[in-house]
C-alpha cells in the first residue's frame, strides 16, 4: 500500500538509507574490533548491525516497495578506525537518531496519519536508545583497556530491541515473545 504523504515517504527513504549504511558500517567495525582483540565488542557491533537491518526492513515495508526515483542520502561516519573511535562514531550516530531524526520523523508520521511509518519510526527510536547506551558501555570498557563483559546479546527481529545477557519474556517495545529474539 505504501505511504500517502510525500514528506513521510521522504523520511522513510532517508531512514532506510541511514539504517542500511549503519548495518554495513557496524559489520565492518565488528571486524575491526575482532582484529584488535575485543571479541565481545565485535559481537555487539554485529548484533546491532542485525537490529539496523530490522529497522531498514521495517522502513522498506512501510514505503510499500515504492522506491522509484528515490534519492537516499544518509549521514554517517566512515571507518574503519580503531575500535574506540568507531564506538564513539556509533554513539554519535545513535544519539543523532534518538535526539533529532526519529522524533521529527515520528511526529510527522503521526500528524500525517501514516500508521505503518509511525510504527516503524517508533520501533527504531526505542531500539536506538538502547544501542547508544550499549555502545557507551562498550566504549567505557575499551577506554579502560578491556573488552565489554557480557554473556549474550539478544535482538528482537520485529523491532530491533537489543539487550544483554537475557531476553525478556516479551519485548517491551513490540510485544514479541522471548523465543523470537536472535542471540549473538
Amino acid at each position: 500500500m505504501g505511504v500517502k504523504n510525500a514528506m513521510t515517504s521522504d523520511f522513510l527513504h532517508s531512514a532506510y538509507g541511514g539504517e542500511s549504511m549503519a548495518h554495513m558500517r557496524y559489520l565492518i567495525w565488528g571486524d575491526t574490533a575482532e582484529k584488535e582483540g575485543f571479541p565481545n565488542v565485535a559481537r555487539l557491533f554485529r548484533a546491532v548491525a542485525y537490529a539496523e537491518q530490522v529497522h531498514a526492513t521495517n522502513h522498506f515495508r512501510a514505503i510499500g516497495g515504492d522506491t522509484a526515483d528515490a534519492t537516499v542520502t544518509a549521514g554517517g561516519v566512515f571507518g574503519p578506525n580503531h575500535t574506540a573511535a568507531n564506538l564513539q562514531g556509533a554513539i554519535n550516530g545513535e544519539l543523532h537518531e534518538v535526539e533529532q531524526m526519529y522524533p521529527v520523523y515520528l511526529n510527522t508520521a503521526e500528524f500525517q496519519k501514516e500508521p505503518e511509518a509511525k510504527r516503524s519510526f517508533h520501533f527504531a527510536l526505542e531500539a536506538e536508545k538502547m544501542h547508544a547506551a550499549l555502545f557507551q558501555k562498550a566504549l567505557d570498557a575499551v577506554n579502560a583497556g578491556k573488552d565489554i563483559e557480557l554473556k549474550a546479546i539478544y535482538v528482537c527481529p520485529v523491532c530491533g530491541h537489543t539487550v544483554l545477557d537475557e531476553a525478556p519474556e516479551h519485548c517491551p517495545v513490540c510485544g514479541a515473545k522471548k523465543e523470537m529474539y536472535h542471540q549473538f
